[in-house]
Protein backbone atom coordinates (compact mmCIF):
# COMPACT_ATOMS: atom_id res chain seq x y z
CA UNK A 1 0.00 0.00 0.00
CA UNK A 2 1.35 3.53 -0.83
CA UNK A 3 2.16 6.32 1.93
CA UNK A 4 0.19 9.15 2.20
CA UNK A 5 2.93 10.94 0.97
CA UNK A 6 3.59 8.77 -1.96
CA UNK A 7 0.06 9.37 -2.80
CA UNK A 8 0.25 13.27 -2.62
CA UNK A 9 3.30 13.23 -4.78
CA UNK A 10 1.84 11.57 -7.36
CA UNK A 11 -1.30 13.40 -7.23
CA UNK A 12 0.73 15.95 -7.73
CA UNK A 13 3.37 15.58 -10.40
CA UNK A 14 0.45 14.21 -12.25
CA UNK A 15 -1.75 17.47 -12.31
CA UNK A 16 -4.62 15.18 -10.42
CA UNK A 17 -5.02 18.45 -8.64
CA UNK A 18 -7.17 20.66 -10.41
CA UNK A 19 -8.67 24.89 -9.97
CA UNK A 20 -11.89 24.96 -11.78
CA UNK A 21 -12.51 29.10 -12.47
CA UNK A 22 -15.28 30.51 -13.50
CA UNK A 23 -15.18 33.73 -15.40
CA UNK A 24 -15.84 36.16 -15.14
CA UNK A 25 -17.10 36.29 -11.50
CA UNK A 26 -13.78 34.05 -10.47
CA UNK A 27 -15.53 31.65 -8.34
CA UNK A 28 -13.57 28.83 -7.63
CA UNK A 29 -13.92 25.03 -7.57
CA UNK A 30 -10.95 22.70 -6.16
CA UNK A 31 -10.70 18.83 -7.38
CA UNK A 32 -8.62 15.77 -6.94
CA UNK A 33 -9.03 12.87 -9.35
CA UNK A 34 -8.46 9.93 -6.93
CA UNK A 35 -8.92 6.32 -7.36
CA UNK A 36 -11.10 6.86 -10.42
CA UNK A 37 -13.07 9.49 -8.87
CA UNK A 38 -13.32 13.02 -8.90
CA UNK A 39 -13.34 14.58 -5.14
CA UNK A 40 -14.78 17.66 -4.60
CA UNK A 41 -12.41 20.25 -1.75
CA UNK A 42 -11.41 23.63 -0.21
CA UNK A 43 -7.89 23.79 0.82
CA UNK A 44 -8.89 26.79 3.21
CA UNK A 45 -11.92 25.22 5.05
CA UNK A 46 -9.65 22.21 5.01
CA UNK A 47 -12.27 20.16 3.67
CA UNK A 48 -12.68 17.25 1.27
CA UNK A 49 -15.53 15.30 -0.02
CA UNK A 50 -14.06 11.84 0.16
CA UNK A 51 -15.21 8.95 2.61
CA UNK A 52 -11.77 9.13 4.21
CA UNK A 53 -11.62 12.69 5.02
CA UNK A 54 -15.08 12.07 6.66
CA UNK A 55 -14.19 9.03 8.95
CA UNK A 56 -10.99 10.61 9.35
CA UNK A 57 -12.49 13.48 11.22
CA UNK A 58 -14.53 11.40 13.18
CA UNK A 59 -11.13 9.62 14.29
CA UNK A 60 -9.43 12.61 15.17
CA UNK A 61 -7.47 13.09 12.01
CA UNK A 62 -6.82 16.48 10.37
CA UNK A 63 -7.21 15.77 6.72
CA UNK A 64 -6.89 13.30 3.77
CA UNK A 65 -4.07 12.82 1.33
CA UNK A 66 -6.42 14.54 -1.04
CA UNK A 67 -6.91 17.61 0.58
CA UNK A 68 -2.46 17.38 1.62
CA UNK A 69 -2.06 17.37 -2.42
CA UNK A 70 -4.34 20.77 -3.12
CA UNK A 71 -2.72 22.49 -0.16
CA UNK A 72 0.95 21.40 -1.84
CA UNK A 73 -0.09 21.98 -5.42
CA UNK A 74 -1.45 25.06 -4.30
CA UNK A 75 1.82 25.88 -2.31
CA UNK A 76 4.23 24.65 -5.55
CA UNK A 77 2.39 26.42 -8.03
CA UNK A 78 1.37 22.76 -9.56
CA UNK A 79 -2.07 22.41 -10.31
CA UNK A 80 -3.95 21.73 -13.28
CA UNK A 81 -6.55 25.38 -14.07
CA UNK A 82 -9.22 24.88 -15.93
CA UNK A 83 -11.35 28.06 -16.99
CA UNK A 84 -14.95 28.33 -17.73
CA UNK A 85 -18.20 30.62 -17.83
CA UNK A 86 -20.42 31.45 -15.50
CA UNK A 87 -22.90 29.47 -18.00
CA UNK A 88 -21.83 26.74 -16.94
CA UNK A 89 -21.04 27.23 -12.83
CA UNK A 90 -24.71 25.60 -12.02
CA UNK A 91 -24.34 22.27 -14.86
CA UNK A 92 -20.70 22.13 -12.84
CA UNK A 93 -21.95 22.23 -9.32
CA UNK A 94 -24.17 19.56 -10.25
CA UNK A 95 -22.19 16.97 -11.88
CA UNK A 96 -20.04 17.70 -8.73
CA UNK A 97 -23.00 16.45 -6.28
CA UNK A 98 -24.21 13.74 -8.38
CA UNK A 99 -20.79 12.16 -7.76
CA UNK A 100 -20.76 12.12 -4.61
Amino acid sequence: MKKSSDRVESLVSEKRVKLHVFEPSKREIWTVVGKGKEHWLDPDAEFCSCPGFYFGRLAGKKSCYHLESALLAKKENKLEKVVFSDEEYVEFIAGLISDL
